[in-house]
């Protein structure tokens, strides 16, 4: 009896030993069918945007965002959910009024606008707002308003590089101009707010958004005569905490190598950011919620993180990036993957030198195998002014999705009808199933496609991404010319 025992248990451990490991094609499957079933990402945003609302950083309803979010990464099982908590100067808006040749004008105060601002001046027509226009016009704008177009006009010259709203009020500001009027690119009098500082600080004029149609009405008129404005405003700018929402799974073989998936959690006070970020963000909750349910233990530490203070000027990514840089483990990062505004991925965009250049389009044909709406485009591109930009200042590879969203979404950007109905089910289901493969197949592979770039080399690519210039005007640009 002794010896069957015996036997049998033997069997048992030859069998254990033996069981055949998951291949990758297996992974993507299963977790397909799990996220199809169990995803909550819809849910979640659903459930946060009506209860809680906007999430400016450092307000009650941020507070309560990062609360939400905490508790949700502790409800999909994660033992290490850890609040990353910062100090900084936030800025909230007050009252304006903005009137034109004695009209009242509809119009949306620029995030750090002045605390108490009201000026009067003749507005003069920037076009684009860009270097070339002030050029153009050498001293125009000393001590009167600019009007700028917050897009590229048509009829532009060919080749226009477009920048951020901030960097075209810091040419204004450059020029001499005491107030700025931005123009939105959205029909039907939709307003945009956002950030006007280049570097989270105060900026010494006041900055406006107007709707499209009465600008461009404002830009005829500009052609015959001139045009006076008025802009009265009070904002307020006080120091307040918020916090990042880190969770961790540890890697099995790399521990000390991290992933980050990062979105930024907090939202412009206007709607309820839905779109902007919350198809983002909770979409990496969800993704997270994923590896928890499917118990996807990669070889290397993956981290998602749910940073606030983006739309102030990348608050949370950039502690999060000079605590790593103070505690010495900057390069245990090896790549970051942000997800903002993304969704219904159709291909992937990696940032970075990549040793093997083939990595993203075949770990891109195991998801197509799963299903063709992932049609495996690739780009190795990037931009700025989102929570990638910090880790990839620093060298750190960067991945993205390519997506394929209603682009008539993205006209509710910063503005009052960025709700929750405007966000597609189906979409936030595909980024979740998709992102979870992604993530997954970097944080396991036996080799990363890319290194962390060296200081020379980083410079190089932001240059070649014609990234510098806006780099300047930021004062992000650490190289010499």
């Amino acid at each position: 009896m002794r010896k069957i025992y015996y036997a049998a248990a033997a069997l048992l451990m030859f069998s254990c030993s033996t069981k055949k490991a998951e291949t990758l094609p297996e992974t993507f499957q299963r977790i397909n069918t799990e996220v199809l079933q169990n995803s909550k990402a819809y849910a979640t945003l659903g459930e946060a945007t009506s209860t809680i609302g906007h999430r400016l950083t450092g307000s009650e309803n941020g507070f309560k965002a990062e609360e939400y979010t905490y508790n949700k990464f502790k409800e999909y099982g994660f033992d290490d959910v850890q609040y990353l908590e910062f100090e900084v100067k936030a800025w909230s808006r007050g009252n304006i009024e903005v009137e034109i040749d004695g009209e009242p004008v509809p119009a949306v105060t620029l995030g750090h606008s002045p605390l108490e601002a009201d000026i009067t001046g003749g507005l003069v027509d920037m076009g684009n707002g860009l270097e070339a226009d002030y050029a153009a016009k050498p001293g125009a704008v000393k001590d009167k308003i600019a009007l700028v177009y917050i897009g590229i006009l048509d009829g532009s010259p060919e080749g226009l590089n477009n920048l951020h709203r901030s960097e075209k009020t810091a040419i204004a500001i450059k020029n001499g101009a005491k107030g700025i009027v931005i123009i939105n690119q959205v029909a039907n009098g939709v307003l945009l707010t956002g950030t006007a500082s280049v570097t989270g600080e105060l900026i010494p004029i006041p900055a406006v958004c107007i709707g499209k149609e009465n600008g461009m009405a404002l830009k005829e008129k500009l052609k015959t005569k001139g045009v006076n404005a008025h802009i009265q405003m009070t904002n307020n700018s006080d120091l307040i905490r918020a916090r990042d929402v880190v969770a961790t799974i540890k890697g099995t073989e790399f521990p000390n190598e991290r992933i980050v998936l990062g979105g930024h959690l907090d939202s412009w006070d206007l709607a309820t950011g839905a779109i902007d970020n919350g198809i983002g963000s909770f979409s990496v909750l969800d993704i997270a919620r994923a590896f928890k349910a499917n118990n996807l233990t990669p070889k290397r530490t993956v981290q998602f993180v749910m940073f606030m203070g983006e739309e102030q000027g990348l608050l949370g990514s950039r502690y999060m990036v000079e605590q790593e840089i103070k505690n010495g483990t900057i390069e245990n990062i090896k790549y970051m993957m942000n997800l903002d505004m993304s969704g219904n991925p159709i291909g992937i965009n990696a940032g970075g030198k990549l040793d093997l250049p083939d990595f993203f389009t075949s770990l891109g044909a195991e998801i197509q195998k799963i299903d063709t709406t992932f049609q495996n485009k690739f780009t190795n591109r990037s931009g700025l002014h989102s929570d990638h930009q910090p880790f990839m200042l620093e060298g750190v590879p960067i991945v993205g999705v390519i997506s394929n969203l209603d682009r008539s979404i993205y006209g509710c950007y910063h503005s009052d009808c960025d709700d929750f109905n405007l966000v597609n089910e189906q979409h936030m289901i595909n980024t979740a199933r998709f992102g979870t493969m992604i993530l997954y197949g970097l944080a396991n592979a036996d080799q990363l496609p890319a290194k962390k770039m060296d200081s020379e080399t980083t410079r190089q690519f932001m240059i070649e991404n014609d990234l510098k210039e806006a780099l300047k005007i930021g004062g992000d640009w650490k190289w010499e010319d």
